[in-house]
């Protein structure tokens, strides 16, 4: 899967879990100020990506630093290139 698919499935299957318009979800958008989330949608989040991705994350303690869409992209391609 290429960074581009990857960023792709995070974005789409974000926007349709939490209704995001598309054109407010760029790398640099924050996910609790410029999207709206707050921290019990953190774990929707979470269950959205390990879904999508099929891989567990919950434990990590990487996701609390997660503030951004680019958070999110670099930390799948990381958990992508682990299990590679």
């Amino acid at each position: 899967m290429t960074k581009e698919e990857v960023i792709e499935l995070i974005d789409s299957s974000l926007a349709e879990e939490f209704e995001l318009d598309r054109a407010d979800m760029t790398p640099e958008a924050n996910l609790y100020e410029d999207l709206g989330l707050d921290s019990l949608d953190t774990v929707d989040m979470v269950i959205v990506l390990e879904g999508a991705f099929d891989f567990k994350i919950r434990e990590e303690e990487a996701v609390r630093a997660i503030r951004t869409l680019a958070d999110i992209h670099n930390f799948v391609m990381h958990k992508i290139e682990q299990h590679s």
